[in-house]
């Protein structure tokens, strides 16, 4: 869709397309979410949509225990094949963090998607934990016992 303003773009899709789920919430106010692939939030709302953006950050889980970070290059947008730059990351926690703020606000590429990126790297990092195997610890603390004649 490079031909395409993304303002444009965004009212054609808005009202239907197939990656929208609306629920409803408290009462009858209708939520609306998003299943599009490059969705930091889930959230189908202009700024966040990876169909109406031509710059858009996706964070995944990779394989093994790795983190997938997904940008898309703006002037590959009609070979789509090309049209995303993945980088692997395996590393601690902070080091991943520092890794998404550059490349998604020190590099001047969508700065308003960085607190939204982190939040992402967060979930995804910690659905990547593995729960500690072997018997669980006991309570040392002490237990009252009461006697009854």
């Amino acid at each position: 869709m490079a031909g395409i303003p993304d303002p444009l773009l965004w009212e054609i899709v808005k009202k239907n397309n197939s990656f929208l789920v609306k629920q409803f919430g408290n009462g009858t106010a209708k939520v609306q979410f998003s299943r599009e692939k490059n969705n930091l939030y889930n959230i189908h709302s202009y700024k966040y949509s990876g169909l109406a953006n031509k710059k858009t950050v996706s964070i995944q889980p990779g394989a093994d225990v790795s983190v997938v970070l997904s940008t898309t290059k703006t002037r590959k947008q009609n070979k789509p094949a090309l049209a995303h730059h993945k980088s692997v990351m395996k590393k601690e926690f902070h080091k991943m963090a520092k890794a998404v703020v550059n490349q998604v606000s020190d590099n001047n590429y969508r700065p308003d998607l960085k607190n939204a990126a982190l939040a992402r790297l967060s979930a995804v990092h910690r659905s990547l934990k593995v729960a500690k195997s072997g018997p669980k610890k006991r309570n040392r603390q002490r237990t009252k016992i009461s006697f009854t004649k």
